[in-house]
């Protein structure tokens, strides 16, 4: 509130302790507050409060209202998850809220018959943008005051949910809900399922297609500056499945999601420009994307200095390729680049190659301070059920069939699958909590980055 400084702020029982707090606070922008609460309440009655009856009786006194269209005027500011530092809010425009849940409307298949569940907070551009959507085709919402797994599968099952979305993070905590489950009613009514803020793994695909046999499945890659998604890929299509035609098998004909390149997030939607802006004879550059979906700038911008959002190319930070299939293919970010002994590494192809070993939960790369190589590739670990971690480097280990990982296993491992030598991390930890996230899931690379050094420090102060 601070930063955008609103002239209004409406709230209901749950929020109306704000008031006081913005009181003592101080937000001097702040000229009315409209509460949602009943006409009744003390609330209202102890501080001078607009109410929606005061509001609605203003506007029935003053007659006909004049209504304005504003296609290329701002509708909202969505601020970023802050992935990368301090949230920044963007000021997103009629059109590209209208055409994003046009989008999703014709890509995912939304209807009049669905009952969508707001799975992900409105505050959050996935949310909002598929909110819209559901609303444009009169579909019913359900809402629950926040998102937890068991009070989610609670209102899947009481209002036969169709539909909602997901991040990673309520993707696995849905199916870890599920498994304590006596029963799970619920399977048999979800139709559609979108998932955004980062891919599944193959074993949350697995199990997704599991829990979730009737839903067609869907990944979508974008971001808050490009009002939500700019691509599309369906990862299990149960019409596919019924007919006998598996959806691995439609993947092989073209590519699969996961190869070394990196990580395929499908084809743009039909109002998305993408291109690849290239670095010299390399076929992978920096991701740029243009169109009506482009944010018009960001808040603290100043307007005359924002260019034009529809003609020009904004930089989405992403490194990738077009393969020849028109699929867009992530490699990694601009600004996650590690700089080791003067080449150039990307996080994310080395995580990629180390969540392919079975005993591999999760990774995460970072680039760590060295005054040789100016930064050390880290991997930290996160081993699957059963798997132990050895601290041992004796090479029975490497032909034992026992569930063990090591540094030298995992540095063999990166070898066997052809990962280039200054690539291989220098050192693996054993990550043994969860990695710090956003709010929607995204992994705090500059948080983990942080404790890494700080564990190596303290390792180094004992020797």
């Amino acid at each position: 509130m601070v930063t955008t400084r609103p002239k209004m702020l409406v709230t209901d029982e749950s929020c109306d302790y704000w008031h006081s707090a913005l009181q003592s606070d101080g937000i001097l922008s702040l000229r009315w507050h409209v509460s949602l609460s009943p006409p009744s309440s003390d609330f209202i009655n102890k501080y001078n409060i607009l109410t929606m009856a005061m509001l609605v009786e203003q506007s029935l006194r003053s007659g006909s209202m004049n209504y304005s269209f504003a296609p290329e005027g701002a509708v909202v500011i969505c601020f970023t998850s802050g992935t990368t530092g301090k949230p920044k809010g963007v000021v997103i425009s009629h059109t590209a809220l209208i055409v994003q849940s046009l989008s999703k409307v014709a890509i995912v298949g939304y209807s009049e018959d669905d009952v969508y569940l707001h799975a992900a907070p409105l505050c959050h551009i996935g949310g909002l943008s598929s909110a819209m959507a559901m609303l444009m085709v009169g579909a019913c919402h359900v809402f629950i005051p926040k998102f937890e797994a068991t009070l989610a599968l609670e209102a899947i099952e009481r209002h036969h949910v169709t539909s909602l979305i997901t991040v990673p993070a309520i993707m696995a905590d849905l199916i870890s809900s599920i498994r304590l489950k006596q029963s799970w009613k619920g399977r048999d009514n979800v139709k559609k399922i979108l998932n955004g803020g980062g891919g599944l793994s193959h074993n949350l695909i697995k199990d997704a297609t599991k829990f979730f046999p009737r839903a067609k499945l869907l990944s979508a890659y974008g971001m808050t500056e490009t009002c939500s998604s700019l691509t599309f890929t369906t990862l299990f299509e149960p019409m596919l499945e019924a007919s006998g035609t598996s959806l691995q098998m439609l993947e092989k004909t073209n590519s699969s999601p996961v190869k070394s390149q990196g990580v395929s997030v499908g084809k743009p939607a039909p109002h998305v420009e993408i291109k690849i802006c290239m670095d010299g004879s390399s076929h992978v550059g920096r991701v740029l994307t243009r169109g009506p979906h482009v944010m018009l700038r960001y808040w603290d911008q100043i307007p005359e200095k924002a260019s034009n959002s529809t003609e020009a190319w904004l930089d989405t930070g992403d490194i990738g390729l077009i393969d020849d299939h028109g699929n867009i293919w992530l490699v990694g970010r601009t600004n996650g680049r590690i700089k080791s002994g003067g080449e150039s590494i990307y996080p994310e192809e080395v995580e990629v190659v180390l969540i392919q070993h079975p005993g591999v939960l999760s990774s995460i790369v970072v680039g760590i301070p060295d005054s040789r190589l100016t930064e050390m590739v880290v991997a930290c670990i996160q081993l699957r059920e059963n798997w132990q971690w050895s601290y041992n480097s004796s090479k029975h280990l490497f032909q034992s069939n026992d569930l063990f990982l090591s540094s030298e296993i995992l540095h063999y491992y990166c070898r066997e699958k052809n990962l280039t030598r200054f690539k291989i991390p220098k050192k693996f930890i054993l990550w043994r909590i969860p990695f710090p996230q956003t709010s929607t899931g995204k992994i705090r690379r500059d948080q983990v980055r942080r404790e890494v050094m700080s564990q190596l420090q303290s390792l180094a102060s004992h020797l």
